[in-house]
């Protein structure tokens, strides 16, 4: 028979034992960066990407300019077959206007698609206009003309299709201080667009990425200019919303579902340093799991699932120049 001293040291060994199990798996499960390395570094200020797979190669699109407001930028395509080598695909401009944020969408008869907001500074960093472009292509490398969609002074920021059917959220954010909106609206081609529902949050929305989940549920992550991070969701309609708000400030947010059904995001994250985050989302937090070799200048994210790996582009100066980084990341 143990005796009592025996059995509190034999308690206490089981304990320590058990917790050493249960911390080698909580390290086995936290996420893993598998490797950065920096893609594009060719114009003066490269920022604010889109990332996606189409006909069997990467597709990274940004903004060329010389500056992170002001100038005319111009859009920038770059391809690769193993996200390692990357060439210029293509590069877009208008004249007298800058294309900014270009998102990219593969349309339902398969060409790829960009919708990018199209200001206008007059050589100023003062804003003087601005209306959304949206462009097609058949092979990546030849585009349609920007066309203008919406009204003016709006910013459609984010397309994403779904049953054939093209979503998006345009903010408009007044010159004076008037009141900030954001609306959803929905298109058959990419080009007319109709209003499905104004969407009720306050404290300047703007930025907004879309998603469905697995049940056709909408899904809405947006940015607020004078608060924390708002996350929504809707059944189609898509006209009654419920909201909650987040844990924390967002800039440039992206998310999307990966196969066991949880949320992954990314967004620029504040503190005593900005840095570009990965994080778990749910509907009322973001759980960092990763900070990004990142700082200063950086974040807007593209985000793409493939050979059980988050493929993740982002932006950044903390090397001096502001660059476009790749990164790939085991998420558990």
């Amino acid at each position: 028979m143990i005796q009592f001293p025996a059995m509190r040291t034999f308690i206490a060994l089981v304990v320590l034992i058990a917790s050493l199990a249960l911390h080698n798996i909580a390290d086995a499960a936290d996420a893993q960066i598998v490797d950065v390395r920096k893609i594009w570094d060719a114009g003066d200020h490269n920022a604010f990407t889109d990332l996606i797979r189409w006909h069997d190669r990467w597709w990274c699109s940004f903004r060329e300019s010389h500056a992170h407001v002001g100038g005319d930028g111009k859009i920038r395509l770059i391809t690769s077959t193993d996200g390692e080598k990357w060439d210029s695909a293509a590069l877009i401009e208008e004249k007298d206007v800058d294309l900014r944020d270009p998102k990219l969408s593969i349309t339902p008869d398969h060409r790829l698609m960009i919708v990018a907001g199209g200001s206008i500074y007059n050589g100023t960093k003062k804003l003087k206009g601005r209306q959304p472009r949206v462009l097609f292509s058949a092979d990546g490398h030849t585009w349609s003309n920007p066309q203008k969609v919406l009204s003016e002074g709006d910013w459609l920021w984010r397309v994403t299709w779904h049953e054939g059917t093209a979503y998006g959220v345009s903010y408009l954010a007044p010159a004076d201080k008037g009141q900030w909106a954001i609306n959803l609206y929905s298109s058959a081609d990419g080009i007319k667009w109709d209003l499905v529902s104004p969407l009720k949050v306050d404290k300047q929305p703007n930025e907004t990425t879309l998603r469905f989940d697995k049940n056709g549920n909408m899904l809405a992550l947006v940015r607020r200019e004078a608060g924390n991070g708002y996350f929504g969701s809707a059944k189609a309609p898509f006209k009654d919303w419920a909201w909650h708000e987040l844990n924390v400030r967002l800039g440039g947010p992206n998310f999307i579902e990966i196969p066991d059904g949880s949320l992954i995001a990314g967004t620029r994250a504040f503190g005593k340093k900005t840095t570009t985050m990965v994080a778990r989302l749910t509907p009322t937090a973001l759980e960092p799991l990763v900070t990004l070799p990142s700082g200063g200048d950086t974040s807007y994210p593209g985000m793409f699932w493939y050979e059980n790996m988050l493929w993740f582009s982002y932006y950044s100066s903390h090397e001096g120049k502001t660059s476009i980084y790749l990164a790939r990341i085991k998420v558990p």
